[in-house]
């Protein structure tokens, strides 16, 4: 179903193969929503389940994060207008028991659009950090990080995956170069917990450090 409104199309985004399901990927499709593949046989791609929630909400999937010793999909929407004018884009809990049939149960609290939504930037969901499986990376399933644009870099506890609740934020100072505000728009954590944010327009790369 295409948004009247916000039409992005159907296309793969992020798309995410790791070690302890080789045969899934798992992807943000735009508005196609969450889309998981079987690709057992890499020739021939199989669904395995699609969740799409848009319309009525306005559509961009962008990351697909599995918490696989939970049970959980981690799901991220990308704001793609500016002054909110495509809020609410969210941070998704999703319940995967039933892998053909995740079911949303929680979003993640994030502040007001009145609070982020200046003249020239975008707020919202944007990426999120995604477990990568490599030497040197930092994993989690508790602790949920995402980029939010002008809401700059967010931490999530998902202990109670009903109940998200914010541990722990970053919003940097506009830089003088730039009229606006902040536009952080992706992350890596390493596996001392250091994280690197970086601003997608001229802020530049941030080196954080978490306390939770």
């Amino acid at each position: 179903v295409r948004h009247p409104e916000f039409d992005s199309g159907f296309r793969p985004h992020n798309t995410n193969v790791y070690p302890e399901r080789p045969d899934r990927v798992y992807m943000g499709y735009i508005d196609g929503g969450l889309i998981t593949l079987d690709i057992a046989d890499k020739s021939h791609p199989k669904m395995v389940a699609r969740w799409d929630y848009h319309p009525p909400n306005p559509g961009f999937t962008h990351t697909v994060v599995p918490f696989f010793s939970r049970d959980l999909l981690i799901v991220s929407d990308e704001c793609t207008r500016f002054d909110g004018a495509d809020w609410p884009k969210l941070i998704w809990i999703v319940d995967n028991r039933t892998e053909e049939n995740p079911v949303s149960i929680a979003t993640c609290p994030v502040p007001p659009v009145e609070t982020f939504a200046r003249s020239g930037g975008r707020y919202g969901a944007h990426n999120l950090w995604e477990n990568l499986p490599k030497e040197g990376s930092w994993k989690s399933e508790d602790i949920v990080l995402g980029t939010f644009f002008g809401g700059g870099l967010r931490a999530f506890e998902v202990t109670n995956p009903y109940q998200p609740k914010e541990v722990g934020y970053f919003v940097p100072h506009i830089p003088e170069a730039r009229n606006g505000q902040c536009q952080i728009n992706d992350v890596f954590v390493d596996d001392r917990g250091i994280v690197f944010a970086v601003d997608r327009i001229v802020g530049g790369l941030y080196t954080l450090e978490m306390d939770f």
